[in-house]
């Protein structure tokens, strides 16, 4: 089994208005039956240590500029997913993300039956607002595709849990 770029299967307006970057990654997995919340949890609420070390970094290198670190958003009405505040949610597509001054971020799961098993889609919309944040994306763009595809792997690849 493999983590595959696939091409989004959003309409980035209803989540996302005026997102200028969207991909996504998804993985088929059977012998679990996850909901959006469940799938969102294995993927985001504990991270290999490499990626909690990217994080540190990232937050460090960020400070300065006055951008969001730590959990990144406030928690909403639907708590939090991971550092994600929860935006929205049903049993089969949940979207957290938040909005900063350089960018506002979305990160959607979405959880599809499949024989013989089950899809789970992330799919990542991005919005900038400006040089800060153009530049912020290209710079973490690399990492983003490496973190995510791990992430993925790690949540249900690794374990059939």
């Amino acid at each position: 089994m493999t983590v595959d770029k696939v091409p989004p299967s959003i309409e980035a307006g209803s989540v996302l208005a005026g997102a200028q970057f969207t991909d996504a990654f998804r993985v088929s997995v059977d012998g679990i039956n996850p909901s959006a919340r469940r799938a969102a949890e294995r993927l985001f609420a504990r991270n290999p240590g490499w990626i909690d070390a990217l994080l540190r970094l990232r937050n460090t290198l960020v400070r300065p500029f006055g951008l969001k670190t730590s959990g990144l958003g406030e928690p909403a009405t639907g708590g939090m997913i991971g550092i994600f505040p929860v935006i929205s949610e049903t049993p089969e597509r949940i979207v957290a993300g938040f909005d900063d001054r350089h960018l506002d971020f979305r990160v959607v799961v979405d959880v599809a039956p499949s024989r013989p098993g089950h899809q789970v889609t992330a799919t990542t919309l991005v919005k900038t607002h400006n040089l800060l944040g153009r530049a912020y994306l290209a710079v973490v763009l690399p990492f983003h595709r490496v973190i995510i595809r791990s992430l993925l792997r790690h949540a249900f690849l690794s374990s059939k849990s």
